[in-house]
C-alpha cells in the first residue's frame, strides 16, 4: 500500500484526504491511502519520514520550516523558498513546489484581460505568499506585499489611492479559516469595489469573511479550491514521476 499525506500544524478540517479517498475510488487506485500527519514541530518530521511514505503535502506553517529537511529542492521551490509536495525518489528527500502551477491557473479564469495593466497586494508573506509572489513574476503583473512586519506596507498604510492603483487582492494568510471564520485580514474595505478581484487562498469555508465583504462592495471573489485542485493533482503526478524533479 502506497501511503500519501499532509503535513502541517492543525488538520482536523482539510479537504485533502477526502479529495484523495475521492480520487482513489473514482480512479479505481486500490493501493494507495492519503492520511494527515500534525506536527507539533517541524522537527517530528523525522518521523513521518521513518514510516516510508510515498509522498507528502506540506501545509502551514511549515512550507518554509521543511527547507532543511530537503536533500534536493525542484527548480520550482528553490525559486520560491518554500515546499509544498515532498517526494522520495532513490532514497533522496526531494521538495518541490506545487502551489504557483495551482495558483496560477486558477487565477487565469479569473483576470479580465481586458483592463490592461493590473497590479495585486498579496497579504501575508509566508510560505503560500512567496508561492503567489514567484507566480506574478511569471505572469509579469507588478505587486506589492502587505503584511504586520515583512511587506512592502503595512495594513495600517493602506489607502484609497493604493487600492485605486491595485485591483488584483490575495489574501495568503489563514485568516478566516474554519473554524475561526470571524478572522479577516485587516484591509480598508470601503476602498474595494466592482474595478477589484479578491482571490482567498482558504477554502474552507468557501466565502470567508473577506470574500463575503469584497462581494457585497461589488468586486469579483474567488477563494482557493480549484487551487487546491490543481496542485493536488500536480503533487499526485510529481509523486509518480519524481525522477523528472531530480
Amino acid at each position: 500500500m502506497r501511503r500519501y499525506g499532509l503535513i502541517g500544524k492543525s488538520l482536523k478540517h482539510t479537504f485533502s484526504p477526502s479529495y484523495f479517498a475521492k480520487k482513489f475510488v473514482d480512479e479505481h487506485i486500490a493501493d494507495a491511502s492519503y492520511g494527515i500527519f500534525e506536527l507539533s514541530d517541524i522537527s517530528d518530521i523525522k518521523e513521518v519520514f521513518n514510516q516510508s511514505p510515498a509522498g507528502l503535502n506540506v501545509t502551514i506553517p511549515y512550507k518554509e520550516a521543511v527547507l532543511p529537511y530537503m536533500d534536493y529542492l525542484s527548480d520550482a521551490a528553490r525559486g520560491i523558498g518554500a515546499v509544498n509536495t515532498i517526494l522520495f525518489q532513490e532514497n533522496n528527500i526531494i521538495g518541490h513546489n506545487t502551489d504557483v502551477s495551482g495558483f496560477t491557473k486558477s487565477l487565469l479564469q479569473h483576470l479580465d484581460h481586458e483592463t490592461g495593466s493590473q497590479s495585486a497586494l498579496i497579504l501575508g508573506s509566508g510560505g503560500a505568499s512567496k508561492a503567489v509572489q514567484f507566480a506574478f513574476k511569471q505572469l509579469d503583473i507588478p505587486y506589492h506585499v502587505v503584511s504586520r512586519s515583512k511587506g512592502e506596507y503595512k495594513y495600517e498604510d493602506l489607502s484609497s489611492q493604493i487600492f485605486d492603483q491595485n485591483t488584483i487582492i490575495v489574501n495568503t494568510t489563514p485568516l478566516g479559516m474554519y473554524p475561526n471564520i470571524d478572522g479577516c485580514p485587516a484591509i480598508p474595505i470601503q476602498f474595494l469595489s466592482a474595478h477589484h478581484l479578491v482571490f482567498d487562498l482558504v477554502y474552507n469555508p468557501p466565502k470567508t469573511k473577506l470574500l463575503l465583504q469584497a462581494e457585497q462592495k461589488g468586486a469579483t471573489i474567488v477563494n482557493g479550491y480549484d487551487m487546491l485542485v490543481y496542485q493536488a493533482e500536480e503533487s499526485w503526478y510529481a509523486w509518480n514521476h519524481s525522477k523528472e524533479f531530480m
